[in-house]
């Protein structure tokens, strides 16, 4: 017997429960229909019931409209009468309108048929004389059409209260049981009748005997419906050995105008509908039990040969550069299959960032710039740059063991190198999404200024004038001081790119109030306090469709390779995740100025933390739980903690992290991702884990994160590994947390 046919009869053995458990489930969800549908029967009844208390409703204010109008207060029989057939061209759902007069005589209709009617022995002629501002309502033939109709009266009185005359309005019970008929797409049989059981409507399916005008009074039928506080449903047989199932409309207003509402449905059709739906489904799992063997023969067909041959054919374009590369589907199972999925995925993301990168000036030009493409570059620096920290830190391993072969060791310099440069534009990307971290302070902006005053007059050259001007008792700020120099110096170089000939460069800084008038570079109100830095230069100046754009991502006016386009945009980003603001002005021929605007704080804030003590390197023993949901970068990690000499327990998440903390065992330090999947990110986390252990030392890691990480205990910013890192920075960090001492 062949491997092939022994799988298959496993597989068979093993979909046999499944498909027994699978055909008893359809066979509940049958009765479930069943019962469904008995309890529409209800429901449907009860919704035609509310439609026509709607509609008696709407006549009412029909009623109190007409009640109002001047043609009717009018002892003209003939123009009453042409009025009201007007009135009820407008409204086909009754088959005539009409006025009698408080002696239950008929005085016009809309059917100008001139006849004299004595309405006295009306149920609703007597009922509505005793009210006032309601109507009242009867089902009837009516005697001038000989229709069921609904008869919907209203008294009309004076402003004295005598009763002047009574609308009346007959509503159409055949047309509006044919509407819902259609509605129900003739599947089920509607009937009408009224307190006596005489059958108003009766169904339209070949199965009811009694006519229209019949009575079904001292039936079981009729019992039935007449119960107050009945069954929702009941089986009927009639004469015909044919059982119905009917169900009744409970409405307390039809009840009082005296109408039953019924639904009904032959059960054979009922029975039929489900057990049709049961031998569908049974034969949907059929089908699929027959295409899953078959694709279980095909699938053992394939060599593993063949597959192992896929995979070469892919690392080989791979290895050439060729991000493109995929293996086509169909994968197979198991471990070949899933190394299949990991290299095509990997292929695909590094493609979609690099396609993202290549094309992220058009897509902004598209959408609404800045704020989309913030949250572009953060999705893409957290993928990213777990990919660049796997590839960085193998690059490092190939490195040290390569050392012999000068050109392997070489290349794999060269993949060290490209993947820093990748991180540097992510870092680039993050200060315009304003998702980079920052460790701001309290600092004297003027004083920061000053101190770089050397570096800015030999960046600008002789040719330029430089100036300096600032206000005394500047109000405090918390700004990152090494992000503001890196702002200011890129502020400065465009300055300097603008006066190729020479000029004058200002740079001031002053307290500042704005208000509701003052509007930052997205045209956006932001009133408050704040410490201004603005630098002005007498250069070529900008013209407006330029400045509405100078802030774009890879945006630039200069030649290709005289500028990557980002500098502007990280100015904007550094100074919307200070909470400040950027204010640009500029004119062809008359110079620019761009002024920072940093919010005033009315107390200093807490301390900043220490930086890590690089210069401490070296190998540990201590126990760490590593806490990383990417696969990669996790077994990359693990790897490089071994190789320092530490003891290392791995995990994907957040809740497996805290059940290795819940058992026995001495762990020293938790080193967890900030954003992970799940609903746990890094923070709950620790604050989780320094709960169960409150010694327990925490150090994070991430590529982003949106807003600044606090410690467990929530005092000051937390100590962070940026990604990606290499190894001395990790051994570093490791080491300056596990110094620290306890809490």
């Amino acid at each position: 017997m062949s491997l092939r046919t022994r799988l298959l009869i496993l597989v068979i053995a093993a979909m046999l429960v499944p498909a027994i458990l699978v055909g008893l489930r359809f066979v509940q969800n049958r009765a479930s229909e069943i019962d469904a549908a008995l309890a529409n029967l209800a429901a449907s009844a009860d919704d035609i019931a509310s439609d026509l208390n709607e509609k008696i409703q709407g006549t009412a204010q029909l009623h109190y409209g007409l009640a109002r109008a001047r043609d009717l207060d009018t002892r003209d029989k003939a123009a009453c009468s042409a009025f009201l057939s007007e009135v009820r061209e407008e409204y086909p759902q009754f088959t005539g309108i009409l006025t009698i007069d408080p002696d239950g005589s008929l005085f016009c209709d809309s059917l100008r048929t001139n006849r004299t009617l004595d309405l006295n022995d009306r149920g609703y002629f007597k009922e509505v004389k005793g009210l006032q501002g309601v109507v009242a309502a009867e089902p009837v033939f009516g005697r001038l059409t000989g229709l069921s109709v609904l008869q919907i009266a209203y008294p009309v009185r004076s402003e004295t209260g005598a009763l002047k005359f009574v609308l009346l309005a007959s509503f159409n019970l055949n047309k509006f049981a044919e509407f819902h008929d259609k509605r129900l797409l003739a599947e089920k049989d509607i009937l009408f009748v009224d307190a006596k059981g005489t059958v108003l409507v009766a169904p339209k399916g070949g199965g009811w005997s009694e006519p229209v005008g019949g009575t079904i009074a001292g039936s079981d039928l009729f019992r039935f419906a007449a119960a107050p506080d009945g069954e929702p449903f009941r089986e009927v047989t009639d004469r015909g050995g044919r059982t119905q199932i009917w169900g009744v409309a409970r409405s307390p207003s039809m009840r009082k105008a005296g109408l039953t509402i019924m639904v009904g449905r032959s059960k054979d059709g009922l029975v039929a509908a489900a057990n049709r739906r049961l031998y569908e489904d049974m034969a949907i799992l059929a089908v699929a039990l027959l295409l899953l063997l078959a694709g279980l023969w095909i699938l053992t067909t394939v060599s593993i040969g063949r597959q192992i041959g896929r995979l070469a054919t892919m690392a080989k374009r791979l290895a050439r550069g060729d991000l493109s590369a995929r293996i086509p589907e169909p994968h197979p199972g198991g471990e070949l299959g899933g190394l299949m999925s990991l290299l095509n995925g990997t292929a695909e993301s590094l493609e979609q960032q690099r396609a993202a990168i290549a094309d992220l000036n058009q897509k902004l030009s598209q959408s609404q710039k800045m704020e989309a493409m913030g949250q572009l570059t953060g999705g893409v620096a957290h993928d990213f740059n777990n990919l660049l920290t796997v590839i960085l830190g193998n690059s490092e391993h190939l490195a040290d063991r390569l050392a012999g072969n000068k050109e392997l060791h070489r290349i794999a310099g060269d993949i060290a190198t490209a993947a820093e440069r990748g991180s540097d534009l992510t870092r680039s990307l993050l200060a315009f999404a304003r998702k980079q971290p920052l460790r701001p302070r309290e600092i004297d902006i003027a004083e920061k200024v000053l101190g770089m005053e050397q570096l800015l007059r030999r960046t600008l050259g002789e040719h330029i004038e430089c100036r300096f001007a600032f206000d005394r008792d500047l109000w405090p700020t918390s700004v990152d001081p090494g992000q503001l120099t890196t702002a200011l110096l890129n502020l400065v170089l465009n300055a300097r790119d603008a006066m190729p000939e020479g000029g004058k460069l200002t740079v001031e800084v002053h307290n500042s109030s704005l208000g509701e008038s003052d509007l930052d570079v997205n045209g956006e109100p932001r009133p408050g306090d704040y410490v201004m830095v603005a630098v002005t230069d007498t250069g070529s100046g900008m013209s407006a469709e330029v400045v509405s754009r100078a802030f774009e991502p890879f945006f630039t006016t200069k030649e290709v390779g005289k500028g990557t386009g980002l500098g502007l945009s990280m100015v904007y980003g550094f100074a919307q995740q200070s909470g400040g603001l950027v204010q640009m002005q500029s004119e062809p021929g008359r110079g620019s100025v761009v002024r920072l605007f940093f919010p005033r704080i009315a107390t200093p804030p807490g301390q900043d933390l220490r930086p890590a003590e690089a210069t401490v390197t070296q190998a540990g023993h201590e126990t760490i739980l590593l806490v990383e949901d990417d696969d990669m970068v996790r077994a990359y990690v693990e790897n490089e903690l071994r190789t320092l000499g530490y003891r290392v327990i791995a995990t994907s998440n957040g809740p497996a992290a805290l059940e290795v903390l819940r058992q026995p065992g001495d762990i020293q330090l938790l080193f967890t991702d900030v954003v992970m999947p799940g609903g746990m990110f890094g923070p709950e986390l620790a604050r989780q884990a320094t709960g169960l252990r409150p010694d327990l030392k925490v150090l994070f890691t991430s590529g982003y994160s949106q807003t600044p990480v606090k410690t467990p205990d929530g005092v000051g910013d937390a100590r962070i590994l940026t990604k990606p890192f290499r190894r001395k920075d990790l051994a570093a960090m490791l080491r300056a947390a596990l110094s620290e001492p306890s809490r």
